[in-house]
């Protein structure tokens, strides 16, 4: 009996340690499956920083973005200066384009927009640089207003009608000296938002207006006849 309570041993197996004679010694684990190597995953997620950081472009982000911003500013985000836009300049939408410098400031020139939109409200956000090409600027255009005043050739008369547009992902591509190559609009991104019918840039102005100009490409998308036999 006397051996017996000597060799008293308790194991605690809860707590992580064995109790023998009043020492306490560690619980040994398996730990082979812990160990073993683990091999990294590539990640998902971009390292923006890393790679805007890594970029030989000669104009920082800022000074893009700045830059874009002066660009919008500069007809009040519908167009711009001929002196910003570079030789090789071209505007380019969904379905329009590629223009040219010349065709894109002769095409502005036609229509007068603050002039049937006395009231329009321009709201761009989410400027950044594509780390990918690193003299891109990517942001997301918006604005409000009523058609109050005409807008020839295509209304010659104010249909009172409110012009909400609808969120569309825009572009503003560089050279090195800060001039404008590449101009990118109309690209919707949610079609259920504003009065547009989901069309972006003038075909989404003059549906919300009641003035559609009379092609597939400048009317609300709809399902097709193959489509909806498919």
């Amino acid at each position: 009996m006397k051996v017996l309570c000597s060799l008293l041993v308790i194991t605690q197996t809860a707590r992580g340690f064995i109790k023998t004679a009043g020492v306490r010694a560690p619980l040994q684990l398996n730990t082979a499956t812990i160990d073993a190597p683990v091999t990294p995953t590539p990640s998902i997620f971009v390292d923006t920083d890393k790679l805007l950081a890594e970029s030989s472009f000669p104009l920082s982000s800022d000074e893009m973005i700045d830059l874009s911003k002066t660009f919008l500013l500069s007809r009040g985000g519908l167009g711009a200066d001929p002196e910003l836009l570079a030789s090789s300049f071209q505007f380019e939408g969904p379905v329009v384009g590629p223009l040219s410098k010349d065709a894109f400031t002769k095409a502005l020139g036609s229509v007068d927009f603050d002039a049937a939109f006395p009231d329009f409200q321009g709201e761009f956000y989410g400027f950044h640089v594509d780390p990918f090409e690193g003299n891109r600027v990517w942001y997301t255009a918006r604005g409000k207003g009523t058609n109050t005043g005409p807008l020839p050739p295509f209304a010659p008369v104010a249909t009172g009608k409110k012009l909400v547009n609808p969120p569309q992902v825009c572009s503003l591509t560089f050279d090195a000296s800060g001039l404008v190559t590449k101009y990118t609009i109309g690209y919707v991104v949610d079609r259920t938002i504003g009065t547009t019918g989901g069309l972006g840039g003038l075909y989404g102005v003059l549906y919300a207006i009641g003035r559609p100009l009379p092609f597939p490409e400048a009317q609300p998308w709809k399902k097709s006849p193959q489509y909806a036999l498919f």
